[in-house]
């Protein structure tokens, strides 16, 4: 089985080029491939893991792959799946993004001696001679084909329209790809499906210029099974950068997966054998409440290192009660399945450095503050009228204990050892640290 086999079987794959001669193309030695990320924010998210596992999948069986970083294209900015412009982004702030999701992707690919490879397009990008460009390059393209590719239709057919900044798009991934392919043989790019036009763009450039082979892969577009976006919450996206996303939170999500999506989701964002993962289909209650703490361990080991996944196990061990792990159910993961260690005290340093908190100063609760404005500042509730209805719902719980009514007030009688602990419902918990 290779890797293409591998990505098929896990659920990777939507389309791709040249089926037959791609397999036998992998059969014949290392490959080397390529995947680009936009740096339109300093961060990646959740949405991101499908093109970063597959790279690493790509390593795994022995085959080089390439992570561009888009410094140059980002500031153009892709039209592909958006019905407006994106935001013009300046050059500081594109290396300042390239520089945070190059700390991100060497979590999961291993950059050292060549085994991969991190390029930033603006290397090239921002040094093309226009009219050679032209020349050389926009030959090859025809206007009437761009036309008709979905992500130029999309756009076209919206309020905003398609700008001459976006249509250049196309032409500038595509002589990405053949960047790559003449630089370091790579002969192979991935992406999102919304890529697929791009895509097939630069392997018809680097047919026409070179007169090689190339190849493509896009990736389905992953959706929960109540086809919400994946790695989109109430809070907004689940980032992998800690200090938006905290590794106890990025753990939360995974653990609320919805019962459906659990196999997939550990075939898709976790290295576990399929035959592991197969078996889970069949599991309910509380053994697929297991499944889904090996897929926040897992899943949380991979983003942030197993120190974290360690400890957002044991916060969640000790705030929701221990999901018992069976040691025949996915064998092959590392998650603790013994007892939680019982010098561990509930709310230790370790465990609780992983809740969400944010800090008031001790002055503010001199006189008092209403309980629902408090969930509303903490993040716990959308608004103060969301606060009185959990409240009114017995659902709302300060240092453990239940809320009685919505307008009781919180002090400095609530304070226990500089802290008030907030739980909303049964899986939700906020930290408001004093501030002398």
């Amino acid at each position: 089985m290779n890797v293409i086999d591998i990505l098929n079987e896990r659920g990777f794959v939507e389309q791709a080029t040249h089926e037959k001669e791609l397999k036998e193309f992998f059969e014949n030695g290392p490959v080397t491939c390529y995947t680009g990320f936009d740096p339109t924010a300093d961060s990646l998210h959740i949405g991101h893991l499908i093109p970063i596992m597959a790279l690493s999948h790509m390593q795994r069986e022995g085959h080089r792959p390439i992570a561009l970083v888009g410094g140059g294209t980002g500031l153009v900015g892709d039209p592909s799946g958006k019905t407006e412009m994106r935001k013009m982004l300046t050059p500081d702030l594109v290396n300042e993004n390239v520089k945070g999701i190059k700390k991100q992707l060497s979590r999961f690919i291993d950059f050292n001696d060549d085994k991969a490879l991190l390029v930033n397009n603006a290397d090239w990008l921002t040094k093309i001679n226009y009219i050679e460009f032209l020349r050389d390059i926009g030959r090859y393209f025809s206007v009437n084909r761009m036309l008709k590719a979905e992500s130029y239709r999309l756009r076209l057919d919206s309020e905003e329209g398609l700008n001459f900044i976006e249509f250049n798009y196309m032409l500038l991934q595509s002589y990405d790809f053949l960047q790559l392919f003449n630089e370091y043989g790579c002969r192979l790019q991935m992406g999102g499906s919304d890529q697929w036009g791009n895509i097939v763009a630069g392997i018809e450039l680097i047919r026409r210029t070179c007169h090689e082979t190339a190849f493509g892969v896009t990736f389905s577009l992953i959706t929960t099974s109540t086809g919400a976006k994946m790695g989109k919450t109430a809070k907004g996206a689940v980032w992998l950068d800690p200090e938006r996303t905290s590794p106890y939170e990025f753990y939360q999500y995974w653990i609320n997966s919805d019962d459906k999506d659990v196999a997939r989701f550990l075939a898709l964002y976790t290295f576990l054998p399929m035959d592991e993962v197969r078996a889970v289909e069949k599991l309910q209650g509380a053994e697929l409440n297991s499944a889904k703490a090996v897929l926040a361990f897992e899943a949380t080991h991979l983003a942030h290192g197993k120190q974290e996944a360690e400890k957002a196990y044991e916060s969640a061990s000790t705030m929701f009660g221990k999901r018992a792990v069976p040691k025949g159910l996915l064998p092959s993961s590392t998650i603790p399945r013994n007892e939680i260690n019982a010098t561990i005290p509930a709310f230790s340093a370790n465990v609780s450095s992983t809740i969400p908190h944010s800090f008031m100063d001790r002055e503010q609760l001199e006189k008092g503050v209403p309980v629902f404005k408090l969930y509303h500042m903490a993040g716990l509730a959308k608004s103060g009228g969301a606060a009185r209805r959990l409240i009114d719902q017995g659902g709302a719980y300060i240092n453990g204990k239940r809320i009685e009514g919505f307008d009781t007030l919180i002090t400095v009688d609530d304070i226990h050892d500089m802290e008030i602990l907030l739980r909303a419902g049964k899986k939700k918990y906020h930290k408001i640290k004093i501030n002398a």
